[in-house]
């Protein structure tokens, strides 16, 4: 694997695996990017149930990220060190439970639209479609010219 990371093109530039810390920064950024587009358009053009889905929605998905990272890093720190993984199952399923009673409170007291939350939570997808799509663009760059 180090010989396709250090890979040269004929223009001299070094292909190498992405910062992960960077990866996962432009990540989060694109998804407050994809909310905030969705919440602003949702206040705009729908009615005020579908922004407050879209805000919660989003919201949970920022939440449900971070909340995903942490538990990820921990889980599989010891595997670094040369001990086994370690992922407490409780703590890994509790976030699906947080993000449902939210949004099936929310939904019960008729503060938001169920579709709308879902759209929300969906901001991890968005924001990996930018990711590909900056990836791509990048790809063609820097590509041989034959």
């Amino acid at each position: 694997m180090n010989e396709i990371a250090d890979y040269k093109f004929p223009g001299g530039t070094i292909v190498a695996h992405a910062d992960d810390e960077a990866l996962e920064g432009r990540i989060f950024r694109a998804m407050c990017a994809a909310v905030a587009v969705a919440v602003i358009a949702g206040a705009v053009f729908a009615p005020w149930r579908v922004t407050a889905g879209l805000l919660l929605g989003g919201a949970l998905s920022l939440v449900n990220h971070s909340w995903l990272r942490g538990s990820i890093a921990a889980a599989f720190g010891g595997a670094n060190a040369g001990g086994r993984p370690r992922l407490g199952v409780a703590r890994y399923v509790l976030r699906y439970f947080f993000v449902g009673l939210t949004v099936f409170a929310a939904a019960s007291l008729d503060l938001i639209s169920v579709p709308a939350a879902l759209v929300g939570l969906c901001s991890f997808v968005a924001a990996l479609f930018v990711e590909a799509a900056r990836q791509f663009y990048f790809a063609i760059v820097q590509r041989e010219d034959n």
